[in-house]
């Protein structure tokens, strides 16, 4: 009889191995440094802390949303823009909900905003901030930059600041879902 502990070894042994036949190698980890911020909502307001580090910004904002319809960051978005921050914002390709359309109204205010049209569901929910700066940050967790996830729903929001590999790994993975998305909002 095979313990619990071989199977586990087993498993490990037999995904390592799959992941070397597709090519795809681990991750090498790197060193924590910075700041950590949580906010687990509906109780914490995430879309607050959410908004501050929008606030903060000096050059630039990228997010990738999977659902949009937060007003108050769409908001947050749009002044960093006016400000001279650049913005720009990957989507999924799901079709808008009805009322007020977010998207739609960072685009008439000049924040690109492209349809990332590769994926089943682009499902990330990030935004990375100063990406190329000491005091870069990152924003990710399950929320979705909703007014539901915000007042409804059990959602949590980890912004990551000072840890630059971080940053790039992020930005680095933004650009990767930029490259083949389209401008699909006007």
């Amino acid at each position: 009889m095979i313990g619990r502990s071989c199977v586990c070894v087993l498993l490990a042994i037999a995904a390592g191995a799959g992941l070397a036949r597709q090519g795809a190698l681990p991750v090498t980890p790197f060193a924590a440094t910075g700041t950590i911020q949580y906010a687990f909502a509906p109780d914490d307001h995430a879309d607050s802390m959410i908004i501050a580090a929008i606030n903060s910004a000096r050059l630039q904002i990228l997010v990738q949303a999977y659902s949009f319809t937060h007003r108050r960051i769409a908001d947050a978005l749009i002044s960093a823009h006016r400000r001279g921050v650049e913005v720009a914002v990957l989507v999924d390709q799901q079709p808008p909900p009805p009322g007020p359309d977010m998207l739609r109204n960072m685009v008439r205010e000049g924040v690109p905003v492209l349809v990332d049209p590769q994926h089943a569901a682009a499902h990330n929910k990030i935004i990375v901030i100063d990406a190329q700066s000491p005091d870069c940050g990152v924003v990710t967790g399950s929320f979705n930059f909703t007014y539901a996830a915000q007042h409804r729903n059990a959602e949590n929001a980890i912004l990551m600041r000072g840890n630059p590999p971080l940053c790039d790994a992020y930005l680095n993975n933004w650009r990767r879902h930029h490259a083949h998305s389209l401008p699909q909002f006007r």
